[in-house]
């Protein structure tokens, strides 16, 4: 059984060997790489036989090389892979070039010759603002710096029980009049009887 799997590998690596260079024929020896710049950091570029222009079918072996403007840094190599965000002759890298400008290379082998080249920037992208900042001041909250005034309350009329009393009219001047009035009726009686003694002593 693995005799037969591997039987047939061979077979098939055979047969793309044998195809390819009947399809490089049928195009052209050469294909035209345009590197179109990055998106996001991602390298991309335009795969196309010399010839005829069209988009490269086949699997491509390439390399991408990046080198930045003062020659200290360098990237790569990468290779490229299919660009599903592009057309059918797009590719682009699974990386990412760090902000900054660079000199991109990409030099294709397989399925035939290729080199491009382009100088491009990756802008630095800010970080997206956090949230729980400072939120706005809300209309009906109490500014810093005052103070909330609190109503005064309006003076209600005082009840009947609440009212002050009047002159004249307190226990004080009950008693008063009370005390006047037994004083009178003792002495109202004292009189009747010493004018019934007077009687009966004539």
């Amino acid at each position: 059984m693995r005799m037969r799997i591997a039987f047939r590998a061979v077979l098939t690596t055979v047969g793309l060997i044998l195809l390819s260079p009947a399809v490089a024929h049928a195009h052209g020896d050469t294909v035209k790489v345009v590197v179109t710049g990055q998106r996001e950091g991602h390298v991309t570029a335009d795969v196309t036989w010399e010839n005829d222009g069209d988009a490269v079918e086949e699997a491509v072996a390439a390399t991408v090389n990046a080198v930045s403007a003062d020659g200290a840094r360098t990237l790569g190599p990468w290779r490229l892979v299919r660009d599903p965000a592009a057309t059918p002759a797009g590719w682009t890298t699974a990386e990412s070039l760090p902000p900054g400008a660079w000199k991109v290379s990409v030099d294709v082998g397989f399925p035939a010759l290729g080199h491009g080249e382009l100088e491009v920037g990756v802008p630095v992208v800010d970080p997206a603002p956090t949230t729980g900042g400072p939120r706005p001041a809300d209309a009906s909250s109490t500014p810093t710096g005052t103070q909330t005034q609190t109503p005064t309350p309006t003076p209600t009329p005082a009840t009947a029980s609440e009212a002050p009393a009047e002159p004249g009219t307190g226990p004080a001047v009950w008693w008063t009049t009370a005390g006047v009035a037994a004083t009178a009726l003792a002495g109202a009686a004292v009189g009747i009887l010493l004018r019934r003694r007077r009687a009966r002593a004539q």
